[in-house]
């Protein structure tokens, strides 16, 4: 980076700026940006599904942009990787691609438990440890759905 920093300018994009070495970090411009909100990620999937032709379903948009977690480059890696895999874009097949335990059967976890049904709950998240998630792909799944989810805060 010295010896061509005259005639070179270099990009490094990541999601971790701490995973990059100090002597490398020294030399750089640090530019922070935010998150993608939903409405933006859903415009330019839109757009790449119209100009691609390729065949979608609104529950597999949501299902990319649940996801994504406001990543563009994560968004459109994960349509990619649904329309390579299955050729059709909705949520079942989201899901499989990205290998999350699916929202709907955490917030019938979380249903479960408002209304003090542990034996469901308890055999729907046996289910999911059965279909081989970890206990961390659970867990931010819980934390992801329980955010957005419509309960009390002192639930939550």
């Amino acid at each position: 980076m010295e010896i061509y920093s005259s005639t070179t300018r270099f990009c490094l994009a990541c999601n971790n700026s701490e995973k990059i070495i100090e002597p490398i970090q020294s030399r750089c411009a640090i530019l922070r940006y935010s998150k993608l909100s939903d409405k933006q990620i859903l415009k330019r999937l839109l757009e790449i599904c119209e100009l691609e032709k390729l065949s979608y379903a609104d529950d597999g948009l949501e299902a990319i942009i649940f996801t994504a977690q406001g990543d563009m480059r994560q968004a459109i890696n994960n349509l990619q990787s649904t329309h390579n895999g299955f050729g059709h874009i909705n949520s079942e097949n989201v899901f499989k691609v990205c290998d999350e335990p699916h929202p709907l059967i955490v917030k019938q976890i979380l249903e479960n438990c408002m209304e003090q049904k542990l034996e469901e709950a308890m055999k729907l998240l046996a289910h999911l440890w059965k279909l081989g998630y970890s206990a961390e792909d659970i867990i931010n799944v819980i934390f992801r759905v329980c955010k957005n989810a419509t309960m009390p805060e002192y639930l939550k």
